[in-house]
């Protein structure tokens, strides 16, 4: 297992188009006087933060309420329990645009024992002048496309297979992927499989693998040739490499592409568990909810990562994008007692060895903190490939841009029009009007 030492330098590159830093509370434990409510933004992690809420409180006695939002709602439910005398004590931010909102109720972590473990603080949330720490980064995740190694060796174990390679692992640019899977389409009833992928879920609240993830690599793109962190006006530059990789989603699915509407993550992952198709994209967080699914036959050895491929140039050498959207701040609106017993309690969880455990083996974390050692990291097969991406020198990981998109409104009129796309409503140069003009005016609405 590589040392956190080890880590963080990866995650300067991981953090390429990284944020800088900034919290507060700190002082001896008083956590018997005030209690903690956290708002947890994902809900496939949902009943593990119940169950280490309720050891904590079986352990110290103090109160720990998780609530968690339905996917695609989180602001609106945040803004709605702020509005409440018993608001959230711990809620989170993706970023500096999260924090735009979000500002009048952060408190400044800087002097907390937690902060002092960050490994890398240059990727918290400061505010405008850089000072203070005003959003923690808890967590460094990766996604990409997930296959299923079984399917795909018996797919290269075709002698009339139509592509000259013999493993997935030879995959490395858009063209050759889209070679295999529309090979492996055609011969889909030999492989055993309902389509390539999974279903590409457009369900309004179940698009942000595409909106936003799948997005995040031509805006990264686009950032990269311009050198800089974010844009006022985004050109779209990238757009036909969007159109390739979405297409090639919609188009060798399991679901018919007028369908997309109706599907959810949850029945995309079902999909995949099952082996009813070979390919799905989505990041190292899914593996629980992959092995959950009754039926699952896709094996930790089997379940592999390729970084998404859309026809850039120079993409062989693309890794995963990696990065994180996870930055907790601490209520500044909370009593003082209250921040005290949040702050024990993230204390808890991310330095006593009960609290870790639940980090590494159940919320799968790969954790940016010194508490943890060399070998306190995850051990479930897609958080080691995540690690092994972050350390390999001969690639470039895709830093996560898409905390700099403007926000949830843009998100999901995006998400709105890949669905019309997808249905035959909408053309691609009408979805490209949309992104470029929803950017601008999303923006510009920031500094009003």
């Amino acid at each position: 297992m590589k040392t956190k030492k080890v880590i963080s330098v990866a995650l300067v590159a991981a953090m390429a188009m990284g944020l800088a830093a900034g919290c507060g509370g700190g002082g001896e434990s008083d956590s018997g006087e005030g209690q903690v409510y956290f708002m947890n933004f994902k809900p496939e992690v949902a009943e593990v933060w119940e169950q280490i809420a309720a050891e904590y409180t079986e352990e110290t006695g103090v109160e720990v309420k998780v609530q968690t939002a339905a996917a695609g709602t989180y602001e609106q439910q945040l803004k709605s329990e702020m509005a409440k005398k018993d608001a959230p004590t711990l809620f989170q931010i993706n970023g500096q645009i999260g924090y735009q909102t979000w500002k009048d109720y952060c408190a400044d972590w800087s002097d907390t024992d937690i902060y002092s473990h960050l490994v890398m603080k240059d990727i918290a949330i400061t505010d405008e002048n850089g000072e203070g720490v005003y959003g923690l980064p808890y967590v460094v995740e990766g996604y990409g496309i997930l296959y299923n190694d079984a399917i795909m060796q018996k797919y290269f174990a075709l002698p009339d297979k139509a592509v000259d390679i013999s493993s997935a692992e030879e995959i490395k640019n858009f063209d050759t992927l889209k070679a295999v899977v529309e090979d492996m389409t055609a011969k889909k009833d030999e492989l055993g499989i309902e389509g390539v992928f999974g279903s590409t879920s457009l369900k309004a609240g179940e698009d942000w693998r595409w909106q936003t993830q799948t997005m995040n690599v031509p805006v990264y793109y686009e950032y990269k040739d311009d050198g800089v962190q974010d844009k006022e006006n985004l050109e779209f530059t990238y757009s036909d490499n969007f159109k390739n990789i979405f297409d090639l989603f919609i188009n060798n699915s399991c679901t018919d592409p007028k369908l997309l509407g109706s599907k959810s993550v949850d029945d995309s992952m079902a999909e995949f568990a099952l082996g009813n198709v070979a390919m799905i994209q989505n990041g190292n967080w899914a593996w629980n909810q992959i092995k959950g699914v009754d039926g699952n036959t896709v094996t930790e050895e089997n379940i592999k990562f390729l970084p998404i491929y859309t026809g850039v140039e120079g993409e062989e050498n693309q890794g995963l994008c990696i990065g994180t959207e996870g930055f907790w701040c601490l209520s500044s609106q909370a009593s003082e007692a209250d921040q005290q017993a949040t702050l024990d309690f993230i204390d808890w969880v991310f330095t006593s060895d009960a609290g870790k455990e639940h980090v590494i083996k159940d919320l799968g974390f790969i954790a940016p903190f010194d508490s943890f050692g060399e070998t306190e990291a995850p051990d479930d097969p897609l958080a080691q490939l995540v690690m092994q991406s972050m350390n390999d020198t001969e690639i470039e990981s895709i830093g996560w841009v898409y905390t700099t998109f403007p926000s949830q409104t843009f998100k999901d009129n995006y998400g709105a029009a890949l669905l019309e796309y997808a249905q035959g409503t909408k053309t691609w140069d009408e979805v490209k009007e949309l992104v470029v003009e929803d950017w601008a005016s999303e923006k510009a609405a920031l500094q009003e």
